[in-house]
């Protein structure tokens, strides 16, 4: 996710420098008046980054995150390493109105999940947690994480999220993967 946010990034800050991608140069100014002092300098020569050679750049960055992610896939305990990052991140969509993953990143109606699989249940400070969950006992792992996608309300009753699981096992796996890789703590 972070790569993806960086490639995105530079690809704004190409557009905004000028770099629109086009290979034709641009066309003169015709309606410059015909009575130009000699005295002006011609202006400052081109950056030497085609749009060619920039394109090449920016496909390099996104193969080295797409690099990255496949050892990081890897590097997962089964079921987990076979997971479908690309399903992970679409199914955490469902979840990123109410969770943040970014490091440091705020509560929003659910608690930043950065760092989820080093903590116990309850314990992201400055959130205001169900007695439920606050007093579940559960130290978060894949496998605590699956039930709790599978069936939140079941798992831990008495806790106050709104969201009615994953039922598709599946889609848990991916979203488990993807949340791996992007919420581990640094």
């Amino acid at each position: 996710m972070r790569h993806i946010l960086l490639l995105t990034a530079a690809a704004f800050a190409l557009t905004a420098c000028g770099g629109s991608g086009d290979s034709e140069p641009a066309a003169s100014n015709a309606a410059a008046p015909a009575q130009q002092s000699a005295a002006v300098e011609d202006p400052a020569p081109a950056t030497t980054d085609t749009p060619t050679e920039t394109e090449d750049a920016i496909e390099a960055a996104a193969v080295e995150a797409e690099t990255d992610m496949t050892a990081a896939l890897a590097a997962l305990p089964a079921p987990y390493s076979e997971a479908d990052l690309a399903n992970g991140r679409r199914q955490f969509r469902r979840c990123s109105s109410c969770h943040t993953i970014a490091e440091d990143a705020r509560n929003l109606v659910g608690p930043n999940l950065h760092g989820l699989f080093s903590r116990n249940a309850g314990e992201v400070e400055g959130f205001n947690y169900s007695a439920a969950v606050r007093d579940s006992g559960i130290e978060w792992s894949p496998e605590h994480l699956d039930s709790w996608l599978q069936d939140p309300r079941g798992y831990i009753p008495g806790n106050r999220m709104s969201f009615v699981g994953l039922r598709d096992a599946n889609d848990r796996r991916d979203v488990i993967a993807y949340l791996m890789i992007e919420t581990a703590a640094e």
